[in-house]
Order: C-alpha cells, then sequence, then structure tokens
C-alpha cells in the first residue's frame, strides 16, 4: 500500500512519482502509471479523482490488471518524472459525501435497523439502497437528526488496517467483501465499517446532511441526500429560485404555496373553457360543412396542421348529424399524414377495413371499427390524392391505392 499516498494522507494534493508506464488500453484510451500516486482510483462507490499531471489533465482514474491507471488527454512525451495535482474540492467533496453516507447508514441501521444494501456518489447527489419495505417521514427525519447530531459532535474518524484475525475485535456494520487488505473506517461507538474510500479526519468536516427525498425500489428504499459544501450550493439554487419565483407571482415565500395552487385551479378553468369553446367551434363547422349544396354521401376534407383528435371530434360531430354520410378526412402535419374514416349507421362500406387498405400506401399504422377508424403514417402523397383514392376504393370496391 505505499505507493497509494491517499491512504497515507487523503489531505495530500500534490506529489512527485516516477513514470513507470504509459500506454493505450483496449479501447484506445492513453494511461499513464505511476511509481505512487495521491489521485484515488474509481471503486467502492466513490468516483476517481481528476487533476494534473506535468499539466497534463487527468480524466479518470481505474485500478486493473494490478496496477492503477491514469488517463491523460495527451501523451507526456517521454517524461521520466511527474508532478501531480490533485483536483482537491473534487476530492475533499467526495471525502464530505463518503462519510456522511457512512453516519446516515448507521443511523438508519441503529435506529430502525435499516441495512444499507448499495451506495452510488454522484455528480450532485448521493444515494442510499436501504433493505425496508417502506420509510416514513418520521424515520427519514429522526435518522437525519441523529446523524447532524453526531456531526456535530465533531468525533474522529479513524482509518487503520487489520488482519483478518483482528477483524473479531470490531462490530462491524457488514460482512467484509475481501479477506486481506482491510481496511476499516471506525467512528468510536458509532460505526465500524469496511471500507476502501477517503474520509476527513473528523465527522465536523462533514459539515451538514440532507436528506433531500426517498422511492420505493422493489423490495428497497431509496433514500437522496447531500452533504457538506453540497448543501451550501443547493440551499443557494433553491433560494435564488424562490426568489425569481417570489418576483414573478409578486408573493413572500411564505404564500407562494396558495398562490400557486390558485393558478393552477385558473389555468383548470381556462383549459376546460377553451375545450368548450373548440367543441362548440367543432358544431359549428360541422353544420357548415353540412349546409353545402350538393354535399356528397362520400365526402372528403383536407386539413393542414391539425391534430387526429380534432379530426376524431369534428368526424363524430360530422356522423351525429348526417347518419347516411361517410366523412373521409386527413390532415397534413409536416412530413406525417393522418386520417379519420367516418360513416353514420345509415351509410354503407367498413371503415376499418378501408383504413387497412389505405395505411400501406402511406406506411402507416392505425386501426377502429366498421363505424370508425383512425391511422396515421408518411406523408408519401398529398391529403387530396390520397383521400381521392380511398374514396374510389370505396365507391367501386377496389384494393388499389
Amino acid at each position: 500500500m505505499e505507493e497509494k499516498l491517499y491512504y497515507q494522507d487523503p489531505y495530500l494534493k500534490s506529489f512527485s512519482a516516477k513514470i513507470m508506464k504509459e500506454g493505450l488500453d483496449h479501447d484506445g484510451r492513453r494511461y499513464v502509471v505511476l511509481s505512487q500516486t495521491a489521485f484515488y482510483p474509481t471503486g467502492g462507490g466513490q468516483p476517481s479523482d481528476t487533476g494534473k499531471l506535468n499539466g497534463i489533465e487527468v480524466t479518470e482514474v481505474e485500478e486493473t490488471e494490478g496496477e492503477i491507471r491514469h488517463y491523460i488527454r495527451e501523451t507526456l512525451n517521454g517524461a521520466s518524472l511527474a508532478e501531480g495535482m490533485i483536483d482537491w474540492v473534487r476530492r475533499f467533496d467526495h471525502m464530505q459525501q463518503h462519510s456522511g453516507q457512512h453516519i446516515l447508514s448507521a443511523a438508519f441501521e441503529q435506529l430502525f435497523d435499516h441495512k444499507t444494501v448499495s451506495f452510488h456518489l454522484g455528480k450532485d447527489t448521493l444515494t442510499i439502497d436501504l433493505m425496508a419495505e417502506q420509510l416514513s417521514k418520521e424515520e427519514a427525519e429522526e435518522a437525519e437528526k441523529l446523524a447532524n447530531e453526531l456531526i456535530l459532535e465533531n468525533r474522529p474518524i479513524e482509518c487503520k488496517w487489520v488482519s483478518k484475525g483482528e477483524v473479531a475485535q470490531y462490530q462491524l456494520r457488514k460482512e467484509l467483501s475481501v479477506s486481506e487488505d482491510i481496511r476499516l473506517v471506525i467512528i468510536p461507538d458509532f460505526d465500524y465499517n469496511g471500507c476502501g474510500g477517503t474520509h476527513p479526519s473528523s465527522t465536523g468536516q462533514v459539515g451538514l446532511l440532507k436528506i433531500l427525498g426517498w422511492e420505493k425500489q422493489k423490495k428497497k428504499v431509496r433514500v437522496e441526500f447531500i452533504c457538506g459544501n453540497r448543501v451550501l450550493t443547493q440551499l443557494g439554487q433553491k433560494h435564488a429560485i424562490l426568489r425569481q419565483l417570489a418576483s414573478l407571482l409578486n408573493m413572500p415565500e411564505q404564500g407562494m404555496p396558495e398562490a400557486v395552487e390558485r393558478l393552477l385551479d385558473h389555468r383548470k378553468e381556462l383549459e376546460k373553457s377553451l375545450e368548450e369553446t373548440n367543441d362548440q367551434l367543432i358544431t359549428y363547422e360541422a353544420k357548415e360543412l353540412l349546409m353545402q349544396k350538393s354535399y356528397p354521401a362520400v365526402c372528403c376534407c383536407v386539413y393542414q396542421d391539425r391534430s387526429i383528435q380534432e379530426l376524431q371530434k369534428l368526424a363524430r360531430k360530422l356522423v351525429s348529424l348526417a347518419d347516411d354520410h361517410v366523412f373521409l378526412l386527413a390532415a397534413e402535419n409536416g412530413s406525417k399524414l393522418q386520417f379519420v374514416f367516418a360513416k353514420g349507421r345509415e351509410a354503407e362500406g367498413d371503415m376499418k377495413e378501408l383504413a387497412g387498405k389505405a395505411l400501406p400506401a402511406i406506411h402507416g399504422k392505425g386501426g377502429g371499427t366498421e363505424l370508425f377508424a383512425q391511422g396515421g403514417g408518411e406523408l408519401r402523397v398529398p391529403g387530396e390524392e390520397f383521400l381521392s383514392k380511398v374514396k374510389k376504393s370505396l365507391n367501386h370496391g377496389t384494393d388499389e391505392f
């Protein structure tokens, strides 16, 4: 472990090392292997460090095939020595989040025996999966309260290597996944856990912990939360949003929920009114069409940029007013052609069968009943030409399109 400087001192920001190897992996990504490194490689739910080697950006670090590979954007040009500089803001953030996860997981287990079965540290938030059927608001609040009390006590966080025989001295929170090179992360009288991640030297450096929410995941509950500086970041973002909304609503923050509820109710009323008005317009349109002189028994109408829902409403209104007519409606919507075929009960023809004949001509899909069918596909021919062929097929019983 001597070459893993991040275990010797997780606060180490820069270091020097010999370049042992530079090469390309199976995916053609360039990497460097060093004699020692302060860059933590991805593992145990914690993302890798990033930073620079000789000024060249290190984008990712992985431990594979017995070596720690530092992936770099460009070659080091045959250099024999490397000066490394890790991204300290990223490293310390990961230290805060990882230790916060240990604390929250221990809190849930001690209070409610909800064991943590998995952990993910994301860019903005982190999650733990609890072995629990459900999680109540009261349980989440109690676990969060205990976690923050532990943080404020500023207890030491100890990291130590032990042998397999020494493990029995500790009451571990979960079973170990390794049998050698065993590293324990210990918060005395609170949590004992096998872990290979980086951690601060005391709980106080975690800063603060806030649960953002949780959701059911089969037989588990996934809890989303943040720690440390992420709490301040999210608080700042949410405060900025609240101030903007307060200005837009002309309402203090405390009154915003009621203001939003009023807006939503008003929107529902407007939508209902608009729908009623649209139905009245469609009724008027249908009557106007039927008032035209010499209106054919098979009527064809083509529209531009009209939804299939409006075609359906218009078709239903038309057949309700003219029970002995057939109505063939189509709409050219961009590169798509959509249609509705409808007939009254006194008219002849099978609309489902007619649609089945027409759909291949536009590489489309659809269906319906004898009285009412709809579908859509590609605008391969103009709508008028398409309906003309449909009408011809209906009148003459042909399958040609």
